[in-house]
């Protein structure tokens, strides 16, 4: 028989790509993590892992093993959820701003899920701006977004500096106005870049204009300009700008905000969750 303790560390690698944060997030050492995943390999007679020079991949094995083991975790969650005292169920709309949703929020999402599969959790994923304005319609119950320094609202997750990116900083720092990549308004990272970009008088044009991250990092990528992101989130293939060849961009912060009426029960726990792993990833 598998062992769930070993399949756990197994996909906790294959989440993380690396053994040592893997370890971070499930609390264990390096070693014992290693020991599982050794165990695991012998007990099915297959490599499952690989390493290449940046991060752990899987093996064809490794691949056709994941989905199993995922389904075996989640059967475990929903048993554990069955024999809990205070099982949580219900459904809970859950407003993410884009910039997090392809980072560091599927982990945390996956093994909120596993552990409440009585919960039906429903995804919005926009700019700050409109997740804001969701929720003061009542649409949404619990937002994770973007707000600036001196604001107020929410409770904070991190803080973390702006960069300016591009393909080929030189390029486009020798055009007469700078070519912007920007999210449509309202959007905080938007707001911030022209302002600073107002404020030292120098000349900008925007390029390209689009409400999804992928599209944004895609005209990037192009050379057609310069994208403003969180430095965590900066996506491959672009350069971070070296600082004085544009102004500084001020600090974002990320923030959790619960909605007046909602469960609170649901919302103290994805909340916690969000809190306790989303730091941990950093």
């Amino acid at each position: 028989m598998l062992d769930l303790v070993q399949l756990r560390s197994f996909v906790t690698v294959q989440q993380m790509g690396s053994f040592t944060f893997a370890a971070e997030r499930l609390g264990l050492g390096q070693s014992t993590v290693s020991q599982h995943i050794g165990k695991l390999e012998a007990a099915l007679g297959r490599q499952l892992l690989a390493r290449d020079t940046h991060k752990v991949v899987l093996t064809p094995d490794g691949e056709a093993l994941l989905g199993h083991a995922r389904t075996l975790l989640s059967i475990e969650g929903q048993v554990q959820a069955l024999f809990t005292a205070q099982r949580l169920r219900g459904t809970l709309r859950l407003g993410v701003s884009e910039d997090l949703v392809t980072s560091r929020l599927p982990l945390v999402l996956e093994d909120f899920v596993r552990s409440h599969p009585s919960v039906d959790l429903e995804l919005t994923v926009a700019l700050s701006g409109v997740l804001y304005q969701m929720q003061d319609n009542g649409e949404l119950d619990l937002v994770l977004a973007k707000r600036r320094l001196g604001d107020s609202r929410g409770r904070l997750v991190y803080r973390e500096p702006l960069v300016w990116l591009a393909r080929d900083p030189e390029h486009v720092l020798s055009l007469a106005a700078l070519p912007l990549i920007a999210f449509p308004a309202p959007s905080v990272t938007r707001s911030i870049a022209l302002e600073v970009l107002e404020r030292h008088r120098m000349p900008w044009r925007i390029v390209c204009t689009c409400g999804s991250l992928s599209g944004l990092t895609a005209a990037a990528r192009a050379g057609m300009g310069v994208l403003v992101q969180p430095q965590s989130m900066s996506p491959p293939g672009l350069k971070e700008i070296p600082s004085g060849r544009l102004p500084p961009l001020e600090d974002v912060e990320f923030v959790l905000i619960p909605s007046k009426g909602a469960d609170r029960a649901l919302v103290s726990a994805l909340s916690e969750d969000i809190l306790t792993k989303v730091r941990g990833l950093r």
